[in-house]
């Protein structure tokens, strides 16, 4: 073990930490707008409640997440020093623009809702919750637009006398084809994870209290959150084919390791199953679906399909000596447990709506354990989805310009590197336990009351409003 290592695994471990909060807040942003425009449009109470009741559970996620992101943009500059230094130029916009205008526009609008809920106009009110928002779905687009660089670096060009890549082109940055599909490709996963919570907390009231005055709005909540995540589901396959072809253009050896691909076919067969050899060169026993890998990876199901071991003698000829192939089985399972898990949330979803057709109350147990479990699928999903991204690019941290190991701080010695990582973690599994028990003591206290009480108070005496 050496600093490289211990660095690789707290980037890792920190990054998807944060990614449990991320897609949550991204998706919960749109919806709790989405039912605060039917109580503005309506007037009916229960889309207040609701709103206010997932707003809750908006809130405590975005604060996690926020604590979360900051140490992601630390870890470039304490462990990989010189990786900043030579993409600095070009990743350092598309952040610098996330935080100035993106964050920005979402902290102060989410402020302005919170606090706003006696005092601004409805319309007005309703509309801090959408900036933020849209100020929340922008963030992700620059940040994914940093990341696309790192997949297929465009708009640079390399300074061979200071070593570092310099912009060239800033639109071509913020229009790579990769960012392009990640963008609305991570958005429908984003809503997917939001859309089943939703369903879940709505799911696990309608069940437990049938006959309480809410029920008619935990029914509306269970049935809003499982359209969202069949939709949303939909959405992702549909980005997904998109991306793989992408991903197939750019990328090549990422599409070989995510099929088990050693050999170069054209048509290729979709791997259900393959099982190599120990050192990962060869198949050993494969269950494939003929042509459908040619034309998930090209769009013609007698396309070629590059392998593996074709890729890699062409890197060492093209690179130089050396492994340019990613550990095989992550990026094989990990592509598999991201459709996987997804599709299986999909499933509840569907079997959630079928329970309730024409006005019924679900009543079955086993309906009632799928739906608990049903939050953590697409998390999971989300998890191995950008797992598979950032391992199936190695040994690369800058696709074909700059390799993983020559990013890390040279400076840096495998104490303070273990050090750090160690604090780091057990800091982050303090706030699970904080976020996990706070999400599930407001989930179980149900709806608000949202009577309005007498207020005899001047109206430029009173007090700030606070929802929450």
């Amino acid at each position: 073990m050496d600093a490289l290592d211990v660095a690789r695994w707290q980037f890792g471990v920190t990054t998807v930490y944060h990614f449990l909060f991320v897609p949550l807040t991204i998706g919960l942003s749109v919806l709790v707008a989405i039912l605060q425009t039917r109580w503005h449009r309506t007037g009916d109470e229960k889309y207040l409640k609701l709103t206010k009741f997932y707003g809750k559970l908006f809130l405590i996620n975005f604060a996690m997440g926020v604590v979360t992101g900051i140490v992601q943009e630390f870890q470039f500059g304490m462990n990989w020093s010189d990786y900043s230094r030579f993409v600095g130029d070009i990743f350092g916009a598309p952040l610098a623009i996330e935080a100035l205008v993106a964050f920005f526009l979402e902290s102060t609008f989410i402020g302005l809702w919170i606090f706003g809920w006696d005092r601004l106009p409805p319309r007005l009110h309703l509309a801090s919750i959408w900036a933020a928002a849209i100020g929340t779905n922008l963030s992700a687009y620059f940040i994914l637009a940093a990341n696309s660089f790192m997949q297929n670096p465009v708009g640079y060009r390399f300074n061979p006398d200071t070593g570092r890549a310099e912009l060239t082109d800033f639109v071509a940055v913020l229009t790579n084809k990769v960012a392009l599909i990640t963008f609305p490709h991570t958005l429908a996963g984003a809503f997917l994870v939001a859309g089943s919570l939703v369903t879940t907390v709505g799911l696990w009231h309608l069940m437990r209290h049938r006959t309480s005055p809410d029920t008619d709005a935990y029914r509306y909540a269970t049935r809003f959150g499982a359209w969202v995540v069949l939709i949303s589901s939909t959405l992702v396959l549909l980005t997904g084919d998109i991306q793989g072809k992408i991903m197939t253009q750019v990328q090549p050896m990422k599409m070989a390791a995510a099929e088990g691909l050693y050999t170069t076919e054209s048509p290729a067969s979709f791997s259900v199953l393959t099982i190599g050899s120990l050192d990962g060169s060869r198949e050993v026993f494969a269950l494939k679906i003929p042509y459908l890998l040619s034309y998930l990876g090209t769009g013609d199901p007698h396309g070629t399909v590059h392998g593996i071991n074709d890729l890699q003698a062409q890197y060492a000829s093209q690179y130089g000596p050396g492994s340019y192939t990613p550990i095989i089985p992550v990026t094989y399972w990990s592509f598999r447990f991201m459709i996987g898990f997804g599709l299986a949330a999909a499933a509840i979803a569907l079997l959630v709506l079928w329970t309730q057709r024409k006005g019924r109350t679900p009543t079955n147990r086993w309906l009632l354990r799928a739906g608990l479990i049903m939050p953590a699928l697409p998390l999971l999903a989300n998890s191995f989805g950008w797992i598979f991204t950032e391992m199936g690019r190695q040994p690369w941290i800058v696709f074909g310009e700059m390799l993983t190991r020559d990013g890390v701080s040279r400076s840096v010695s495998l104490t303070e590197v273990l050090t750090s990582f160690t604090a780091f973690t057990l800091i982050y599994a303090v706030l699970a336990v904080i976020e996990f028990k706070l999400l599930l003591r407001y989930a179980r206290a149900g709806v608000p009351d949202v009577t309005p009480t007498p207020d005899d108070t001047d109206d430029a005496e009173r007090p700030l409003a606070f929802a929450y």
